[in-house]
């Protein structure tokens, strides 16, 4: 039986909610080094890092070395796929409250 879980999934680093911040912050910040994001979460920098370790397998992150400083960036191509995905359920779930709508209205 084939794996389809690999380690650099999009789906799989999305899945943890430390994550999902960590990508929300990049979000909303061009770049931020390490420690600004090590500031935002109740653990070390070291968990921190082995986050951004797991986004950067998936192609979430991008990072660069600042002098002394590695600073990381989002790379948001790969959540298209996440998308493309949700927007199937999204059809199927708006075709089942239209038919419900219809049967509560007859």
């Amino acid at each position: 039986m084939e794996n389809t879980c690999r380690k650099d999934d999009v789906y799989v680093a999305i899945a943890d909610p430390t994550r999902r911040k960590i990508i929300r912050l990049l979000a909303d910040a061009e770049e931020l080094p390490l420690y600004e994001l090590t500031a935002q979460f109740d653990m070390g920098r070291t968990a921190v890092s082995k986050h951004l370790a797991v986004l950067k397998k998936a192609n979430l992150v991008t990072n660069r070395k600042f002098g002394r400083e590695t600073r990381y960036r989002l790379n948001a191509a790969p959540l298209q796929e996440v998308k493309d995905w949700l927007s199937f359920y999204e059809k199927f779930w708006n075709e089942r409250a239209m038919l419900l709508k219809n049967i509560l209205e007859e």
